[in-house]
């Protein structure tokens, strides 16, 4: 999208998703998206239609009870502070505490939230009028100083910020971040207490999209300042956003309660959230049958793999695809996995509908690629009609030649011992166990389990301690730059495999630097196609859907195009 030299609101991001498609599964992040995900291997959807069951006490008048909306996630937030979480059950949460400059609605588009009005510039500085009124629960005002403040901490190199390329886009952050310049040259700085001022390093058509992201969303200072673990107590947190955080039994619940103080209360129907701590899928949907929450889908809870075809049968449960890829991730510092031939062989070796078929049964489709069919490409096309994932085939006697020719390149008389990490889940292990049958089947392999706590998982995994781990990846907005640069860049921090081709990173850089959009997209799906191609960076499996189930009387509450709980603005009828 042009920038022009100046902007009135409108939707940036086109709707992914039809109403047709009613909803099911994800991974990702996170992202973030977006972000790193902790569902079972069946993501989330959209609503799965209106329900208008009143909350009238069955005689037509209103209750005047308080507005309860309660949902689980499959453990303890890894953090509340923005500038460092990347998991899709942090942001689950965030979302209702933190406001940015533009939030993202649950069909993709990026609508203005602190971010009053803009002005963009022909030299790619975008000056913005922040919101006056808004407040932390700290009582401070929110102002563009908190803004800059943010997004030069996140860059600092001492923050080590996994996100921090998520604001590589401003002038001179990537050489701040890898400390080669101060955080003075960074791109943003308060002109005022209600003008922000971001001057970008190149062109960026979807910048405004990118704003809604969790890395953008301002922290305050004064609670942030001399206190490493403010986001973790609930004495210590300080927000911004719709609901404020007045319970955290660690382990257990988190209570949210409308925040008085939010700019738009009007606009924020549920009193009250309730997020339970759940980590077994059986014991969520038993929670739901017995109701104790209203929702299970899109990273909030997932319905056991073995119950999902009976639910959808019955109408209980919808399914809907997401813009979200399921893969296992190599760790290319690691030998065997350095080796492509061996990256080969264990992704050519598994059959994808089977798995599909036989585990998941939420009509996923099989990946041979990262970014998902849903993503938009050019001239009115997606990504993937532009660009097929025709990047390779199952084979499992070219598997077989492939991995032998690698264990004698690495100097393996047989495959060594290795492990499959996943984060605890009845659906990953019964991924994994399939997978790991296949790879029995086909070549004669041994790989052992393992499992963890999602946040411990995501610690182990980051460090890079691992073989092979599962991993997932949802859109945190609607452009393939989304998948190609977080997932595939060298200086990405959620390039958890840690895979490098220079190659791959000037296709990327490249795609970043341009403002013809159609040429970013073909030089992103070039890149795309020699990391699976020919260097086989992760090893894809299928393209997310979401089951989703939603009790009677709810609305405006679904899985967003990414495959995320959209809640903030769900309502009790």
């Amino acid at each position: 999208m042009l920038n022009s030299p100046k902007m009135k609101w409108r939707s940036i991001l086109s709707a992914v998703l039809t109403i047709a498609l009613a909803g099911t599964l994800l991974a990702a992040c996170t992202s973030g998206g977006n972000k790193n995900s902790n569902d079972a291997p069946t993501p989330v959807g959209n609503s799965p239609g209106t329900n208008t069951q009143s909350n009238d006490g069955g005689n037509g008048e209103p209750t005047g009870e308080p507005k309860e909306f309660r949902f689980t996630i499959g453990g303890e937030p890894s953090s509340l502070d923005p500038n460092l979480f990347t998991d899709s059950q942090s942001y689950i949460v965030g979302i209702g505490l933190y406001e940015g400059l533009f939030r993202l609605s649950a069909d993709g588009t990026s609508q203005p939230a602190l971010a009053e009005s803009y002005e963009v510039s022909p030299d790619n500085t975008y000056t913005f009028k922040v919101r006056q009124g808004a407040k932390w629960t700290n009582g401070d005002p929110v102002t563009a100083h908190d803004f800059e403040y943010s997004w030069k901490r996140i860059l600092a190199p001492e923050t080590a910020a996994d996100y921090a390329y998520m604001l590589y886009y401003l002038e001179n952050a990537e050489t701040y971040n890898a400390g080669e310049a101060t955080a003075d040259q960074v791109g943003v700085k308060a002109l005022d207490d209600y003008t922000l001022e971001v001057k970008l390093q190149n062109p960026t058509p979807y910048f405004v999209d990118i704003l809604a992201h969790q890395s953008y969303w301002p922290v305050n200072k004064n609670a942030v300042e001399g206190k490493p673990d403010w986001a973790t107590d609930i004495s210590t947190l300080v927000t911004n956003g719709p609901f404020r955080m007045t319970e955290w039994q660690h382990g257990g619940k988190i209570v949210l309660t409308k925040n008085p103080e939010y700019y738009n209360a009007d606009k924020i129907h549920f009193d009250k959230v309730t997020i339970l701590l759940v980590e077994d899928n059986s014991t969520v949907l038993n929670l739901y049958q017995t109701d104790k929450i209203d929702w299970i889908g899109a990273q909030a809870g997932a319905v056991p793999t073995d119950q999902v075809q009976q639910l959808i049968q019955s109408g209980e449960a919808v399914v809907q695809p997401v813009a979200s890829t399921y893969y296992y991730l190599f760790n290319t510092t690691k030998k065997p996995f350095n080796n492509v031939k061996i990256r080969k062989a264990l992704s050519m070796a598994i059959n994808r509908q089977a798995i599909i078929d036989n585990v998941t049964k939420a009509n996923q489709q099989p990946a041979y690629g990262l970014v998902p069919p849903s993503v938009k490409g050019a001239d009115g096309k997606t990504f993937r009609e532009l660009y097929p994932d025709n990047y390779f085939e199952e084979n499992i006697e070219e598997a077989k030649r492939l991995l032998a020719e690698g264990l004698q390149e690495e100097g393996y008389s047989r495959f060594p011992e290795t492990t499959l990490l996943y984060n605890t889940s009845d659906g990953h292990k019964a991924i994994a166990e399939a997978i790991v049958d296949q790879w029995r089947q086909a070549l004669g392999i041994e790989v052992k389990l393992a499992n963890m706590e999602f946040s411990t998982f995501l610690e182990v995994r980051s460090a890079q301690q691992f073989d092979i781990a599962r991993s997932g990846w949802g859109a945190d907005f609607n452009h393939a730059v989304n998948f190609v640069y977080d997932l595939l860049h060298s200086t990405s921090g959620n390039n958890d495999g840690r895979y490098k081709n220079m190659q791959v990173d000037d296709l990327i850089n490249s795609a970043l630097a341009t403002s013809n959009d159609k040429e970013a997209i073909d030089k992103l799906a070039q890149a795309e196609r020699i990391a699976i191609a020919e260097d086989m960076e992760v090893l894809p499996i299928y393209y997310y859907t979401t089951v989703m189930m939603v009790k009677p009387g709810f609305v405006n509450v679904a899985s967003d195009f990414g495959g995320q709980l959209s809640w903030i603005y769900g309502d009790k009828q």
